[in-house]
């Protein structure tokens, strides 16, 4: 049984914190409810203490005493700042500076509050200390505004709890994951290239890690944060890209989550092409396909995921045929002819290819679809 420090802030998403609760306690872990004045608006402390079995204490400190896990859900943007800034105004505060251990915070606020810059620094902040974050999620916020702001459902934090408490699984393993969008040069300005944010593969890297697994990050030009305490390597084209893979040695595991450019210009400029009033025909070739080449290079227990995005049914047929040109273990299919998933979003919806059959994994944050695809990668491993 662990010992859980669970603060939770002010905000209508308190709530929610009495489910996380009972998730906790249910999976036989003792929990401590750190209630902020704030939160208590909401939610009163002894419906927390009801719930985590806990008596009214006699002790002043429970909040410094030794706890395996400080989990803050939800976390306002004030509670946020308070934490990367290393405030110490509450009992859950000063329980942070106090503990030493694993940290878990789950965001909730308005979604202009959470991309605010401030706010965007204070993340920065604390994920350079190795604070983990899950979500927030993207939806309906209580006062009608849409966005990303709202709190992770409690299953998902409890998820993320048993990972942090348990060794992890992927410890002792090499991890490769490529991410982003490589861009193709036609002149010193203008490129081919395509929308790919990198939100995915960001994901997966961070997974990885938190599954105990030495991660190496390709990106291309990602339009998202780098994860903390992964190793990362900047490839901006698809040969960049390529060679950098290829003289990765003793890798376990290669996730290429990377949108890698199929085609890019037979001719780049030297300069800029000057803007005229004639039009521009520019012939393409095909790029060196990175997933092909790895799967040529392919050692025994090995396992290599290859990423599919597009549209229908039809590309769907077509990515299963990668298991045997790619020489993949698993495909993982996204259907990119939809608006609300894949590239730009949040979320994704993915079917998981493997020779044994495939499956699909409902619409959920990209979070969770990264910890649906290493489940699979480490069932494929064992």
């Amino acid at each position: 049984m662990s010992r859980i420090l669970l603060g939770v802030t002010g905000g209508i998403a308190a709530y929610k914190a009495c489910e996380l609760t009972r998730l906790l306690v249910k999976a036989g872990h003792e929990v401590v409810p750190l209630v902020t004045p704030g939160a208590q608006r909401f939610v009163t402390e002894e419906t927390f203490l009801a719930l985590a079995r806990r008596p009214a204490e006699s002790d002043p400190y429970p909040h410094l005493r030794r706890a395996d896990l400080l989990v803050v859900a939800p976390c306002t943007a004030n509670t946020l700042a308070k934490l990367a800034h290393g405030i110490a105004d509450n009992v859950l505060t000063e329980a942070a500076l106090a503990h030493r251990g694993p940290v878990l915070v789950a965001p909730a606020m308005n979604p202009r509050m959470w991309a605010h810059p401030a706010t965007r620094a204070n993340v920065a902040a604390l994920r350079e200390r190795g604070v983990e974050l899950v979500g927030p999620d993207e939806g309906e916020m209580a006062e009608g505004e849409w966005g990303v702001g709202r709190l992770a459902e409690p299953a998902e934090i409890a998820a993320r709890v048993e990972q942090l408490l348990q060794p992890g699984s992927l410890t002792g393993r090499r991890v490769l994951v490529t991410a982003g969008g490589t861009r193709e040069p036609l002149d010193t300005v203008r490129f081919v290239g395509n929308r790919s944010s990198g939100r995915m593969g960001v994901a997966l890297a961070e997974e990885a890690r938190r599954r105990g697994a030495e991660v190496i990050l390709l990106a291309a030009n990602l339009s998202v944060g780098l994860p903390h305490g992964v190793e990362t390597i900047p490839t901006p084209t698809a040969e960049s890209m390529l060679d950098a893979a290829l003289a990765l040695p003793d890798v376990d595991v290669a996730l290429l989550a990377a949108a890698v450019a199929d085609y890019r210009p037979a001719a780049v400029l030297a300069t800029k092409r000057p803007k005229d009033d004639q039009g521009w025909a520019v012939e393409l070739e095909p790029t060196t396909d990175v997933a092909r080449a790895l799967g040529e290079h392919k050692r025994p227990g090995q396992v290599l995921v290859a990423f599919g995005a597009e549209h229908g049914d039809e590309g769907l047929a077509r990515k299963r045929a990668m298991l045997q040109t790619k020489n993949a273990d698993l495909v993982v299919f996204n259907d990119v002819g939809r608006s609300d998933i894949g590239f730009d979003v949040g979320e994704n919806e993915v079917v998981l290819v493997t020779r044994e059959g495939e499956r699909t994994v409902p619409k959920a944050s990209k979070a969770a679809i990264a910890c649906a695809i290493l489940d699979e990668v480490e069932r494929l491993l064992a």
